[in-house]
C-alpha cells in the first residue's frame, strides 16, 4: 500500500522534512518514488507541488500518514475532486 508522508532532511539540528510518496513498507528516507512537497519545522512552512496529482493518488487509494494529514488541515489545504 502507498502512503504520503514525511521524509527527513537536512544537517543535525536543522530538520527539513520532504513529503513523499512511498509504499508503507519501506524507509521514507531512503526508498520514495515521487517528492510531493515540503515541510519546514522552524518557520512553519508547509507546501505541495501539485494538489490535482495527489488528489488523484487518493483516488486510487493512497493515503495520508496521520502527521501529513494534520499538517494539511493545519494549513487548510484541501483536495480538489477528481474528475
Amino acid at each position: 500500500m502507498l502512503k504520503i508522508r514525511l521524509a527527513r532532511a537536512g544537517k543535525r539540528n536543522m530538520a527539513f522534512f520532504r513529503v513523499v510518496l512511498t509504499d508503507h513498507t519501506r524507509a521514507s528516507k531512503h526508498g520514495y518514488k515521487e517528492v510531493l512537497g515540503f515541510y519546514n519545522p522552524f518557520t512553519k512552512e508547509f507546501k505541495l507541488k501539485d494538489l490535482e496529482k495527489i488528489s488523484k493518488f487518493v483516488s486510487n487509494g493512497v493515503q495520508f500518514s496521520p502527521r501529513v494529514e494534520k499538517l494539511m488541515k493545519a494549513n487548510d489545504i484541501t483536495l480538489p475532486a477528481v474528475k
